[in-house]
């Protein structure tokens, strides 16, 4: 498995693959990880227990990408040479990138040559890379297009292409000149999470992801601003990145800063418990191609109120489990916060229900099944 961002990153892409390894490792499978290291060396290959599961990684020497404050990324005229290292110790049946960009880019390539099957899976949008490239914005289309013919050129050379959503998978072909992406979710075990369907007695909003500028978390400040003080609304923010110190100070000026509480990166047990004492889970990204955070929110029995972007509206059915909003509008993001916390209690029940129910078919034992006929090169349903 080719990784460019893995533990101890925290990100969607790095969750998803620390998931799928270690569910495969439960299922009998030998997992080797190809991922930076944390340093400018390389470590040899060695036993590292993710998601409580012994697999092999390989750790790459990797230098910081220093617009961003966690990236770090291999030089890409060494990911082939990497590359040929990895698949002569390993031979594996089955090669599965989880980025096109780098270290996936250059394993495909020596894959290819060996007759071993490539799997890509895309987590990117322009959106994610664009904010962390010091580049002039006149420069951003030639790269955004110069990104995607490059990823087209490492699509072609696999068996299957997949990403976590219908909607995700439809941009994707739109995109680059390709067809037949199968979308397969994520998946979240459902059963790790505690949904507390009482009525609670404070409100509290809750929006867990990095603190990057397409999550929009200065628009859900700025929505919580124009609340009913009636309300009393309490916000906890969990995550980090290089947005954090900006949104501080936007709640410092909004007259937030006692109401609003910056978690930065929480153990596992602390985001259940967060998670079981919300009110309502707010998701105000435009660059989503599934969201974690929002099925984890919903394995939690969690309204939610999302931006009607991307994929969210695959997760967020509006007025059944929450609320879709106008992703350039704080107003209509505050009128749907108010409409789930000032709902009676019975039909808060109702959404909360409708998230538990709603999550069942994003089981990962469902992902895993899938990927192992990818694998094998079977047919799979949409």
């Amino acid at each position: 498995m080719g990784c460019d961002t893995f533990f101890p990153d925290v990100n969607g892409a790095a969750r998803f693959s620390e998931r799928l390894a270690a569910g495969l490792v439960q299922r009998g499978h030998d997992v080797h990880v190809v991922a930076p290291n944390q340093a400018y060396r390389r470590k040899a290959p060695g036993i590292e227990i993710i998601e409580g599961e012994p697999m092999t990684v390989h750790r790459l020497p990797s230098v910081r990408w220093p617009p961003h404050d966690w990236l770090r990324f291999v030089w890409p005229w060494r990911t082939k040479h990497y590359a040929r290292q990895v698949l002569d110790a390993v031979k594996p049946d089955v090669v599965h990138i989880q980025s096109h960009i780098v270290i996936g880019r250059g394993l495909t390539r020596e894959a290819v040559k060996r007759g071993i099957p490539v799997v890509a899976t895309n987590h990117v949008m322009p959106e994610n890379i664009l904010d962390h490239t010091t580049l002039p914005a006149w420069m951003d289309a030639l790269l955004v297009k110069w990104a995607w013919a490059d990823a087209n050129r490492t699509f072609q050379m696999t068996s299957a292409v997949t990403t976590p959503t219908r909607n995700a998978a439809n941009f994707l072909e739109a995109a680059i000149d390709i067809t037949g992406v199968v979308p397969i979710s994520c998946g979240i075990a459902a059963s790790n999470y505690r949904p507390d369907l009482t009525p609670r007695d404070r409100n509290r909003v809750l929006f867990v992801g990095r603190l990057t500028r397409e999550k929009q978390i200065d628009l859900l400040l700025e929505a919580i601003v124009t609340l009913d003080p009636t309300l009393d609304v309490q916000v906890d923010i969990v995550g980090g990145g290089d947005q954090r110190k900006h949104l501080e100070q936007l709640a410092e000026r909004l007259g937030l800063a006692e109401r609003v509480t910056f978690h930065g990166r929480v153990e596992e047990e602390d985001l259940r418990t967060l998670y079981s004492r919300a009110s309502v889970f707010a998701m105000p990204s435009v660059a989503e191609l599934q969201s974690i955070a929002t099925m984890e929110a919903m394995a939690s029995g969690l309204p939610v109120v999302a931006a009607d972007a991307m994929a969210l509206p695959h997760l967020v059915h509006d007025g059944e489990n929450g609320y879709l909003f106008d992703p350039t509008s704080s107003a209509d993001l505050a009128a749907k916060l108010t409409t789930v916390l000032t709902a009676a209690p019975e039909e808060r029940r109702r959404m909360q229900e409708a998230s538990l129910e709603g999550v069942r078919i994003h089981d990962i034992d469902r992902t895993l099944r899938t990927f192992e006929a990818l694998y094998r090169g079977q047919p799979v349903e949409d």
